[in-house]
Order: C-alpha cells, then structure tokens, then sequence
C-alpha cells in the first residue's frame, strides 16, 4: 500500500457530498420553507421543495461511510509504517474524540452565529467522532467481522427503539437520544449512523486495497448498490423492520421518503447502496472525465475545515445579520449556494496549502 496515495474518488464523493451539503444548508437559511416545516416531518409543499430537501439526505450516510472507509485506509497505513497496532488504533480514538470537541465547542455555536457558546447538544460531527472511536476498537477485524456489526447495529435500531422513556428526564433523554432515538438533545443517535460507518470500513476493503482496478471497483460498487437498493426496496414494500411514513404509490417520492431522524433499517441500506452507486460514477466519470469531478476534491480534501466555516458563513451572513433570511424559496437556496461556493472554494484551497505545509498537530487533525 502506498504511503501517500491518495484515492482521488474519494476526495471527489466528499466533496461531492460536501457541496449537496452546502445547498441543503443554504436552504435551510434562504427558504422560506423552514420558517414552517419540522425537521422530523418530511412534508413538502411542492416536489422542487422535496428534491431540494431529499438531496441532502445523502450527505449524512456519505460522511460516516467515508470516514469509516478512510478510517480503515489510515489505520493500515500507520500499520505498514511500522506503528503498534495500539498506537494505530489510539490514533483515530484522539481523532475522533477531538470531532466531538470540535462539535460542542465550535460547531453548536456557529449554528447560532456565535451569539454564545452552545455547549449542551450533541450532533453529526459528535457523532461520527463517537462512531469513529467504536470502530477503531476493531478496525483491525476481518471485514466479514465489521460487516456483522454494522448489519447487526442496524437490525437491532427498531426495538431499541421501542424502549420506553421519559424526554422530560435529563438522563433518560441525553441517554436515548445520544444512542437510539433523535430528539432537541440530539439528531444523530450513535448506533444506526455507526452501523453505516462500519459498513463504509468494509466497503474500503473493495475501494481501496481489493479491486485493482477502476473498472473493478465501479462494477462492485454499483453490483452491490443494487443488492442494498434492492433490499430496501423489499422492507419498504412490507412496509416492516421500522418503516414508519407511509407512501401512496411505489413510483411516487413517499416512497423513498422514511425516516432519517433516526434512521431506519430502509433509509440505511437505501442510502448506503446510494453511496455505493455514486463512488461508483464519481470514479466512472474520473476515468472519462476529471474536469468534471476534479473540483470537487478541493473540498472532499478539508471537509472538517469546508463542514465549520460554511455553516459559520451562512449564520453569521443570513442569521445574525439577517441578509435574505429565510425569505425566499427554491431559486433563493440556489442563488445562496452559488454564492457560498464562490466564498468558501477559494478559502477550501488556501486551508488544504496551510494542513500540507504545517507541522502542526492541530492543524492535521482539521
């Protein structure tokens, strides 16, 4: 395995989802939309609002499946480099312990356009961080092992689900929804977003060390997408194992719409064979095409850095300030990406200069 080889698919699908993140963010502040809708109720008024909300449903499986994928690529490395298996594996525990730092110290309050530190939440950096520590407990395991554990995080999901407890209670809340439910304390519970991460670990097995070839990896990729999609598409039907909204027709969008908040056993496979299917066409149009994905690299290589400033940007320009907040709707979250991306690729590029040249150990883990 190469030292320092870098999949450029890799860093193309983060940025990928990086970017799709970026306009489900400028949304949330530029469309008027949010001034009504529920996070937790996936009610559209029209289906350009429904693609522009549903895009973005992507994004949070991308990120825990590629940081478990390069996860297990950075564990390997410092492996063949010669670092203790310990070391190696303390390595990411730091790693991850430091996002959950980087969430309720930064992250929270950027939400809010830094009026005051917001410590008390719990979220999708947090949880990844989390996520990545469990993992790093058995990255070293054969994938046939890691491939259990996720499946098995995700089947057991709708009857923890069924424990009762009262939101009301600190404990009880901060416990459920840190591990099993979404809630005010948190939207990313633990155990169904870490089976995807430990499924994007098995993943890397194929992407990164087993199919040698592109050709091999775009035809895996997308073979086992279909089997995912396929999957999901059965526990949709039967309408059981934790599908909760029902849809009206197969062909209609309530059909892929069910629950992310917290997911279930249809929104993990169907997501994770998207995923799955889109690192499969982001290396397909590399291989024919890199102009068109090679930009998306500038982000897919800092997304930490990309993830904290667009969301710092966005408060700040349209909440604080009140700049067009909320005052628009599907055209205005378009106008607010264009615009965000004009600012933040350039500050993208000169932050992935600045982690390249710095010996910083603070830096690197950004």
């Amino acid at each position: 395995m190469a030292a320092k080889q870098r999949y450029l698919f890799i860093d193309q699908f983060r940025g990928l989802v990086g970017v799709m993140m970026a306009l489900g963010h400028s949304s949330g502040f530029f469309n008027g939309a949010w001034k009504s809708l529920d996070m937790f109720d996936p009610l559209f008024a029209d289906h350009g609002q429904f693609w522009l909300r549903y895009m973005g449903y992507l994004c949070a499986p991308g990120f825990l499946m590629m940081n478990g994928a390069v996860s297990w690529l950075t564990y390997r490395r410092r492996i063949a480099n010669g670092s203790s298996e310990w070391k190696s594996k303390w390595h990411l525990i730091q790693r991850g312990l430091f996002l959950v730092l980087v969430q309720v110290t930064i992250v929270n309050s950027a939400w809010i356009g830094f009026r005051k530190l917001n410590l008390p939440h719990f979220g999708i950096i947090a949880c990844i961080g989390i996520s990545m520590c469990l993992l790093a407990l058995f990255i070293n395991a054969r994938w046939q092992i890691r491939l259990a554990i996720g499946l098995a995080a995700s089947l057991v999901q709708p009857f923890l689900l069924t424990i009762p407890y009262n939101a009301d209670i600190a404990w009880q809340r901060i416990l459920m929804q840190t591990f099993v439910d979404a809630g005010d304390w948190n939207k990313y519970p633990i155990i169904p977003w870490f089976s995807l991460a430990t499924l994007g670990s098995v993943m890397a097995q194929g992407w990164l060390a087993g199919w040698k070839t592109a050709r091999q990896r775009i035809v895996w990729s997308w073979a086992i997408a279909a089997v995912a999609i396929g999957l999901a598409t059965l526990i949709r039907l039967n309408r059981g194992w934790g599908t909760t909204y029902p849809f009206d027709e197969f062909a209609g969008y309530s059909f892929v719409l069910d629950q992310k908040y917290p997911p279930n056993l249809f929104h993990n496979f169907w997501f994770f064979g998207a995923v799955c299917f889109f690192v499969g066409l982001i290396d397909l149009i590399g291989q024919v095409a890199m102009p068109l994905v090679g930009w998306l690299g500038i982000v897919g290589r800092v997304p930490l850095f990309f993830y904290v400033v667009h969301i710092s940007v966005l408060s700040i320009v349209a909440d604080r300030f009140g700049v067009f907040y909320r005052q628009g709707a599907v055209t205005a979250s378009f106008v607010g990406w264009v615009a965000l991306l004009a600012v933040m690729l350039p500050l993208a590029m000169w932050f992935r200069g600045v982690k390249v040249r710095s010996k910083n150990p603070l830096i690197a883990l950004i």
